[in-house]
Formats: C-alpha cells, structure tokens, sequence
C-alpha cells in the first residue's frame, strides 16, 4: 500500500534525521563488520562446523572402542533381560506422558482455549517426531501446524514454542545445578579443566535459575532478550515448568539407567547428573538427536566396561527415539487411511485433520531416516540364525543381489527425501516403489523382519498422502541446499564408520570384493559392496549438486506472461496482486501457470512482494519454485508482508518468522456514515458544504484525465521534497494506472486529488494505491475521499476496505533498540512513505478497522538486518534515493 493517510503537516527533514540516526547507531566499524561477515557466511559454517563436531566424535569412539569387537556390543544387547526393556518402555511412556505438561502450561500463559485432546496431541506429536527429524522439522513446525489448525493465532504459537523453549531450559539448569552441587561427580583428567568436581558449574546454574525466578516474581513487563520481547510468567507457573522439565530429564535417565549392566555402578542421582551434562553437550553441539554426542560423553563420563554399556546405548536409541517415531508414522498412517475411508463414505468426523496437516513435513523425515536404517542394515553382519534359516530355501546370489540393492535402496531413498519435501508428485512415486522393493529385499537378504516391518509402515503411511505431493518437476531440478549436503556427509561418515569398526579384525584384500560365500568369511565382503554402493548413490548425487550451474535469473517478463499475471489477478481476492503490474518486478510461475511469485532483488536477498498470487496448491508450488530459484542462485529467500494464514508454508521451507505490522481493514457490510465517530461526519459534512465532490472515473476515460493528475501528482511531490518509490508502493506511472479505476475528489470542477482503485477479482477487497493531492488542497481531502470511497464499497457490495499496513506499537526505533527493529520502523517510516510515523496506526484506527497481521519470512537470525535493509532499499528505489531521504 502507499501513501494512504499522509498528513499535509508531514516533516521530511526530521525524517531524514531520524533514518541517520539509524543508520548511526554508533557501533563501533569492526563489530559492524563481524555482523556483516557472519550474516554472510554462517548459514555455511554452522553446518560446517556441526560436522567437524560429529567427525570428530565419530574419531573419539573409535578410539574408545578400540579394543571392543562388533560380537561384544551384540552379546551385550542381547544380555538385556525382557524386564529390563519392559520397563524402559514404560519409563518412556512415562516421559511421553510428562512432555504434554511443556504445553499444558505453554497453551495456559498464553490463554487459547484449546482442548485437553489436542494440547496431547500435538505434544506427544511434535516430540515423537523431533528427537528424530530435529534435522528436519523439529518440535516448532509440528506445533505450528497443529495450532494453526485449530484456530490459536501465529503470535500466540511464536509465544508457545518460546514458552516451552524456556522452560525446558530453565528445567535443565535447575536439575542440573542442584544434582552437580548436592552428588557432584569427578571431572575426567584429560578434560584438562580448571575444576576437579562439577560442584562450581552447579552453583553458577542454580543462580541463574533463581535469578531467572525472581524476576518471574517481581517483574511484570517483558524482557527484551536479543530481538525478542519476552513476558516472564508468573512465578507460580514458572515453578511448575521447571517441575515439569526436571521430571522430563528423570523419566529419560531412569529410561537408560534400567538398562545399564551390572559392571557400571552409580547410584541413580549421579547417574541423572551425568545424563543431564550429556544431553547438554549434545544440544550445544547441534548435531541432530546428539548421534554420537550423547553416547561419547555417557561412555567418557560412566564407570564400568565399555562393551557392556555400548549394548544399552544402542538399546535406548531404538526405544525411546526410533519406537515413538514408528508409533507416529503408524498413528499418520491410520489417520490417514480413516480420512481417506471417510471421504469415501461420505461420513466426515473431522477429529483427524491434524494427519492431513503435518503428514508431509513428516514423511520427508520419516523417508531419511527409513533410507539410513536400510544403509546402516546394509553394512551389519547379519544374524547368523536367519543366514542359516534362508540358507538351503534362497540361492546365494539372490542374497547376494538383495543385500546390496537394499543398501542402494536406502541411499535413494534419502535422495528422494529432498524431492518430497518439495512435494515433487514424481518422487511420491518412486519412493513408493522403492519401499515396496525395500520390503522384498530386508526379507531376503536375511530375514531381517525387523526392518521389512519399518520399512512397511512407512509404506503404508505415504500411500494415503499422495494429494500432498502435486508438484510436476524433475527430482534433481532444484539445488540442495547446504544442510541436506551436510547431512548426506554425515551419513556417508556413520557407514565408513560402522564398516571399519564392525569388521576391523578382517584384513582388506582386493579378494574381498569378489568373496561369495554364506558363512563369516562372506560377511565382510557383503557388507563392503552395500557400502560401496549405497555410498556412491549419495557421493554421485552429492557432486552433481555441488558441481551444478546455477539456474537462469528470470528474465523480464514477455507479453504473454503480462497477459497470464493479469488474468491471475483478477482473478485473485487480494488487492495487493495489483502491485504485480508496476512493471518493478520479475515472475516465477507455478508449473500450471495458475500463481506466480512477484520479486524484486536487492543485494543478497530476492525479496517476494506477498505471499503467491493464486490458488493455494498452485501457491505452493510457485513459493517452492521461489525458494528453489534463490538456492540456485546462492540469494536470501525473502517473503514480505505475508498473511497468517500461510505461515505453515514459510515455517515447512525453514524460513523463520518476524512480525512486521498489521493490515487494517474495514468490514464495509454495515459500514455507514452514522457508524463513524462524531469528528469524521463534522469533517465529512465540512467537505461537502465547501463544495468538495467525489466521482470513480471508469478506466476507459482515465486517459484524458492523466495530465491533470499528472500536475496533481508532481505538486505533491514537490511538497513532499520526496522521490516515486516502487515495489511495495504504487509510482505514478501512466501505464501503470491506465489498468484502473480512479476515484477523484472535484472542488467544484476542479481535480484536487486522485486515487487509482483496487478491486478484488472476486469483489470481495476494495483499497487504493496511489494517493495524491496538491498542498493547497483542503486538510479533510483526504479523509473524504476514504469514507467517500468506503460508502461506494458498500453500496457495490464489497466485504472490505484494505487501508493498508500500520508498524507495531512494539517495534523500537530507539537507537539502542536492536538493529532488526530499527531497520524494521524504517521500512514503515520510508517505505509506506507515512512521515508521521507514530501517527500512522492513530490514523487508521478512526475508522475502526479489523487488523490483520504480516509477516516477514527470511533465513532469520544475524542475517535479518541486511534482509530488512535490502527490502527497505528496494522499495526506496536504490541505496542513494534511501539515504538522501
């Protein structure tokens, strides 16, 4: 939107003084280069640096392990007794059941009424899935979705899911600190610290979690914690989450700790102790689901034989990460499979909706980690028990040829865990073959039913979700970005990792690679070709995705393609699609042509002018194509001013979410003149007793108006001292505004103001663009040319009256606010070109509007002030144009 409620009393000088002193915030040059060179290059060394730490944890277990052999860690878990893994079982009930108080307390603080149902839903939902595929989705999209669903506004989820985050936190450093003061345990020698006992690092915790309650107690107003106004919440419910926190940790420890042998003895206090400090470390490290992590510091930190405790390990892992996980697929599967038998019958209960909204994220998951339980099968020695069972009923080389296609099967699965999650309809299918293949293969390998039956529930689970995955596009169209490069290095390094520590007795001979046999000599070689060949899936994949060439930046769009957006638009409710024809901007289609992505780009960011134009599958799919474009291209994936209610998309690409402001919009069905506060109908009434008239001009005879507007328009530019802006803001532009209606305000018969008008395609939205009056004009021009046009809405029985977009009262432009936000009023002080910027939302709100929310969707994080710089520079037309203003 533009200019809609300037004032004719605006200051331009006190405005440029307010952007210098933004941009001046007097941080010193080298701290505001390090800003700049780490919002460049961390989204590439974080990564980087998450698997250096895995590598490196992989090097430190095989160091420890060096004396154990792949038969000790499988008699050590086969050691474990039914009791045992009963009641680790139950104790992860038992965690799963504590989890849903995270939530419970979460959905009270922020006081949305939602069912007892759902808040275990979608606790038990997010956790299943996130200690899994954390890479992936972890707990917030889960959430997201699911409360989206059933109706809690997105400001609200942001405060659930940082809620929770504290919480789990501050349950951390509670248990923490009082377990490392009160059964402190010995620091390891080679650790090399200043401290011999955990006792001081316990003291610190347990001050900074009593600091933190004390301010629960005492403090009423938010804490500003980074770029994030935070509420303390009361102290009674603050105690209560860190209860709930430190009986999430117990109920996981004591999950491990029954399945310790006999050779560790610990006490169960100290044991929790050092669990805490493993799960501590893993988080910090950022590796996902701590693999690796999580059993170096457990192994390093706990007394007793190694061999033993490896066995408990890898018990944990499979109950209390991999069972919730198959629970969940299982519990997708079934949903899924009822609504598709409901939609049959015609009986529609709507209690399993929450399967349609978070099945696709978590099938992309699901698939990976189905494919690196296939490629981690591959390089095991299998049971000789089923060898021997399947030996005189299968020939050899049958064997031989599933062993290897079920480790190449895994390994393009996980390939086609990308293309899912770009919903691409191709890979749907091929995944479904491959599963279905997969199943036959785990059987005849080996017999391994235990992973023909994972394999199997994720095959029933992606059958029903074929509605999900529409898209038309090759597999490898678009370029991966560097996490999922990431992760396939990570993958790689586990089954080298597996190979050379399962067969490390066996000595490497080029005769390997052509032994076939059923017994133990048979294993080694076996298992290094279904290495060897799950491997060279991904490192091929992996190359041609490094070496790939960048996509083409679209170009400028041709006749036919003006002619596409323009139908598009008109048939879309939205009036801010109108901005797609000011001629700024460059398109990407959806690959039915039925929505684009209208974009401008600007430094490191190509910056999406809304959500897509479109109906919402083809929406999707463009918004994709979007993201994919910008991969391609090394550019910042930026989505300004986008709606709430598709929010789910932007969090499922892994953008992160910034509040800007809030859209106003005016229901007009009961709109009258009498519904308006007293000073409006004074001011009405004044306009029209000094003569002032309103008229909509049809587009067919906006021409021989256009050089009256054209005076109208340069003489309020003169005022202004200002220059057109762009992008966001209609420009006064002859062959822009010929596409509309325009609504003028007469003083007898002379024009004194102008506005183009937008209309909905579907009649439903009514705004205006580009709003202009000369400085003598009167000062109620304005205003009755809005309640004039609002009256016009009504009578030709539009819904609403979009009045544009207003700034938070809460974002800061105080100079020592944090940078996001001072840039962020910078683009509502310049961009929306309302130079009384406080007054703005004042304005808006006499004519008592609904509001909106809009939101900006960029990577997030350091990276946010440049994104927000470049959409300010964007729509001010150049970084000159920004600064003189």
């Amino acid at each position: 939107m533009s200019e809609q409620g300037n004032t004719p009393d605006s200051e331009p000088a006190a405005n440029r003084d307010l952007l210098d002193r933004d941009f001046s915030s007097g941080k010193l040059p080298l701290l505001k280069r390090f800003e700049e060179v780490w919002a460049a290059y961390s989204p590439l060394l974080r990564p980087c640096m998450m698997l250096f730490v895995f590598f490196a944890a992989l090097w430190l277990l095989h160091h420890e392990f060096k004396t154990m052999k792949y038969a000790d860690v499988v008699a050590s878990f086969h050691a474990l007794s039914s009791g045992e893994i009963l009641a680790a079982v139950g104790f992860t009930v038992g965690n799963f059941m504590v989890l849903i108080g995270y939530d419970w307390f979460g959905v009270k603080l922020v006081k949305h009424e939602v069912t007892a149902r759902q808040v275990a839903t979608a606790s038990l939902l997010s956790y299943a899935f996130s200690n899994s595929l954390g890479v992936f989705l972890g707990g917030a999209p889960v959430r997201a979705r699911l409360y989206s669903s059933w109706g809690m506004p997105s400001s609200e989820i942001v405060r659930l899911v940082l809620v929770i985050g504290v919480a789990f936190w501050l349950g951390l450093f509670s248990l923490a600190g009082t377990l490392f003061v009160f059964t402190p345990f010995d620091i390891p020698d080679k650790l090399h610290l200043p401290v011999s006992t955990s006792r001081p690092f316990g003291m610190g915790l347990l001050l900074m979690t009593a600091v933190f309650l004390v301010i629960c107690g005492i403090r009423k107003a938010p804490l500003r914690v980074g770029s994030v106004n935070l509420q303390p919440p009361p102290l009674k419910i603050a105690v209560a989450q860190m209860f709930v926190a430190m009986a999430d940790f117990m109920f996981a420890a004591a999950t491990l700790y029954v399945l310790l042998p006999n050779d560790v003895v610990i006490d169960f206090l100290p044991f929790v102790a050092i669990f805490v400090l493993a799960v501590f470390v893993a988080l910090v490290s950022h590796v996902p689901g701590g693999l690796g992590i999580l059993e170096l510091v457990l192994i390093t930190m706990l007394p007793g034989g190694t061999d033993d405790l490896v066995g408990a390990l890898i018990a944990f892992r499979i109950i209390y990460y991999l069972l919730p996980l198959l629970i969940g697929v299982g519990a997708i599967s079934f949903a899924s499979v009822r609504q598709h038998h409901e939609k049959i019958t015609g009986v529609v209960s709507g209690g399993l909706r929450w399967a349609t909204i978070i099945s696709p994220p978590i099938i992309t998951g699901a698939v990976f980690v189905v494919g690196l339980v296939m490629l981690v099968s591959g390089t095991l020695p299998p049971s000789a028990g089923k060898l021997e069972l399947i030996r005189d009923w299968l020939p050899l080389p049958l064997v031989e040829v599933s062993h290897f296609l079920g480790s190449v099967i895994g390994a393009v699965l996980i390939v086609l865990s990308r293309a899912l999650q770009r919903r691409i309809d191709a890979a749907w299918w091929l995944t479904v073959v491959m599963l279905s293949a997969g199943v036959l293969v785990s059987l005849l390998k080996g017999f391994a039913w235990e992973q023909a039956i994972i394999v199997a529930i994720m095959l029933v689970a992606l059958l029903p979700c074929r509605q999900y995955f529409f898209r038309h596009g090759r597999i490898f169209a678009a370029s991966w970005s560097i996490r999922w490069l990431i992760a396939i290095a990570m993958t790689s390094g586990l089954i080298i990792w597996l190979i050379l520590f399962s067969y490390r007795h066996v000595e490497y001979s080029n005769e390997l690679w052509w032994s076939f046999t059923y017994g133990k000599t048979g294993e080694a070689p076996r298992a290094l070709r279904a290495a060897v060949g799950g491997a060279s899936v991904l490192v091929i994949v992996g190359l041609m995705q490094l070496f790939k060439t960048t996509g083409k930046v679209p170009a400028a769009a041709t006749d036919e393609e003006m002619g596409q957006v323009q139908q598009i638009i008109f048939s879309d409710e939205n009036t801010a699609a109108n901005l797609a024809l000011l001629g700024d901007k460059r398109f990407i289609f959806s690959g039915d042509q039925q929505s684009f992505v209208m974009f401008g780009s600007e430094g490191s960011s190509w910056i999406s002018m809304g959500d897509p134009v479109g109906p919402k599958p083809a929406a999707d799919d463009a918004a994709w194509k979007f993201r994919e474009a910008c991969d391609s291209q090394g550019k910042w994936p930026v989505f300004y001013q986008v709606d709430e209610s598709c929010l789910s998309r932007y969090i499922e690409m892994g953008l992160s979410l910034l509040k800007l402001g809030e859209e106003a919009k005016v229901p007009l069905e009961e709109f009258s003149l009498k519904k308006c506060s007293r000073t409006v109908r004074r001011n009405h009434k004044k306009s029209l007793e000094i003569g002032l008239r309103f008229e909509i001009v049809p587009r067919k005879d906006v021409p021989e108006w256009m050089p009256k507007l054209k005076e109208i328009s340069d003489a309020w530019l003169g005022e202004k001292s200002a220059a057109e802006k762009g992008f966001s803001l209609g420009f006064f532009d002859e062959t822009y505004l010929l596409h509309y209606d325009m609504a003028i305000i007469f003083d007898q018969d002379r024009p004194i103001a102008f506005a183009n008008v937008w209309k909905g395609g579907t009649g439903v939205e009514l705004s205006i663009d580009l709003m202009r009056h000369p400085p003598d004009a009167p000062r109620s021009v304005m205003e009755f040319l809005f309640i004039e046009l609002m009256l016009w809405g009504h009578e030709e029985g539009y819904q609403w009256f979009s009045l544009g977009m207003a700034p938070l009262s809460g974002v800061d432009s105080h100079r020592l606010g944090p940078a996001w936000n001072r840039v962020s009023s910078l683009v509502y002080r310049h961009g929306e070109h309302f130079y009384n910027f406080q007054g703005l939302r004042a304005y808006k709100e006499k004519f008592h509007p609904v509001w909106f929310p809009k939101y900006l969707a960029s990577p997030g994080g350091l990276a946010t002030p440049q994104v927000l710089a470049n959409v300010s520079t964007l729509i001010s037309g150049g970084l000159v144009r920004l600064v003189k203003r």
